[in-house]
């Protein structure tokens, strides 16, 4: 059976489906990569749509791109805070064997803001000035030991491996240890049938590695003199300095996650993407100055988180729906970066679009992503010099995708590289 019969048998069967037993919290619906047919029909039925019955209980899907910016800019109306949830639609602490972990993106003003202000210098437009020839160095380094003509792993030689070096550099992690990050990224957001960890008691155990290696580290950096690392200004800066433990590796993984698991997925999403539209791929060959607008675009395209959660804290409307105080309030960024009514040709991927930037994937308000400039710039590096080198990567096999309803991960993408 071919691959459009497929689709549109899998589109008939989801359009019989009553709209009240449609649940896309489902994490094998990302992982089969059918979750868009699922969001295509709660934008024209349900765009916002109630789930009473699902593995993480009942919540709200927001799935229009208008409806979500009016969420994701009421932080006096709808809460990040861990005690009621945190940000995901998998409450924080309802994890079997969850460290108590708190981050500053679970939390509301004044600590939010004292906390993401504290950090933000490490992304600020003059270290990132600083960072971009060392970027460069790398992905090229990277780029240039790989073979021409055999099939290989692209997350894992590529994806991975940069945005690994520039996280080790923000934090001024011991180099030679530096894929540690990214097995802490990876089991952050893990559960036990995405099948990297054991069991939530391994992740446990893991995590708690994870805090004593930065225990060593924030106990060096907090006796030196201050620094532009990551560890250092936390240790060092009044708003951070004094947080409990906990508090402390909860923001370390906010940080390795944001750092490392959105932008490498970005960077497999994009080959992708290219393949999948090979007149796109043409055009970029053809004029690599579109690399600019591609970036972005394939930001919008990918959406590496695919969600962010917020709770009611009072009684509110959206869309004509009554939401209720204490009710869980979902934010589909995938969604919301297809809404046609809002973004032209939503379905397409389009990589000169005038406003490429028009998306909801680094979120808005108070919480949009601190290093959402960080990511463009290792986007925009890596096909800077992929032009360079390869007059194609490309695709040649199925990607394998992540088990997951809150990382929109590719977690294999194998390639061949042709020389250009």
């Amino acid at each position: 059976m071919n691959t459009q019969i497929m689709e549109m048998d899998t589109a008939d069967k989801i359009a019989a489906i009553p709209i009240e037993e449609i649940d896309v919290a489902r994490p094998s619906l990302f992982q089969n990569d059918t979750i868009g047919l699922f969001f295509d029909r709660l934008r024209k039925e349900d765009p916002v749509h109630y789930c009473r019955d699902s593995y993480v209980g009942p919540y709200w899907s927001i799935t229009k791109f208008d409806d979500i910016m009016a969420v994701d800019t009421n932080h006096k109306v709808f809460s990040s805070e861990a005690k009621l949830g945190g940000i995901a639609i998998q409450d924080m602490h309802s994890v079997e064997g969850a460290l108590d972990l708190e981050m500053f993106i679970a939390m509301d003003p004044p600590k939010h803001d004292q906390q993401r202000k504290a950090v933000t210098p490490s992304v600020a437009p003059s270290n990132l000035q600083q960072l971009e020839p060392i970027i460069r160095q790398r992905a090229a380094k990277i780029l240039d030991d790989l073979p021409v003509g055999e099939e290989i792993d692209w997350v894992d030689k590529v994806s991975i491996e940069l945005t690994t070096m520039t996280l080790a550099t923000l934090f001024d992690f011991p180099w030679e240890e530096r894929r540690k990050l990214t097995r802490w990224s990876d089991i952050t957001t893990a559960a036990p049938e995405t099948g990297i960890v054991e069991s939530y008691e391994a992740r446990r155990e893991e995590l708690i590695e994870c805090a004593m290696y930065f225990k060593g580290l924030w106990e060096q950096r907090i006796n030196e003199e201050p620094k532009n690392d990551l560890i250092s200004i936390m240790a060092h800066s009044p708003a951070t300095r004094d947080m409990p433990f906990l508090e402390f590796l909860g923001n370390l993984l906010l940080l390795i996650v944001g750092g490392n698991d959105t932008t490498r997925n970005s960077i497999s999403g994009g080959v992708l993407a290219l393949n999948e539209n090979p007149d796109q791929y043409r055009r970029l060959s053809d004029d690599p100055s579109l690399i600019g607008s591609m970036v972005p675009e394939i930001i919008r395209w990918q959406t590496p988180l695919t969600h962010m959660r917020r709770t009611a804290l009072q009684d509110w409307e959206i869309g004509g729906k009554q939401i209720k105080k204490g009710d869980k309030v979902v934010m589909w960024y995938l969604s919301g970066n297809r809404d046609g009514s809002v973004i032209d040709r939503a379905d397409e991927f389009i990589i000169d679009r005038k406003n490429p930037r028009h998306h909801l994937s680094f979120g808005y308000g108070i919480h949009r992503c601190m290093g959402s400039r960080l990511a463009e710039l290792q986007l925009r590096i890596i096909w800077e010099e992929i032009h360079k080198r390869f007059s194609r990567v490309e695709v040649t096999g199925e990607p394998e995708r992540l088990f997951s309803n809150l990382v929109r991960g590719i977690t294999n993408l194998p390639v061949r590289l042709h020389a250009r």
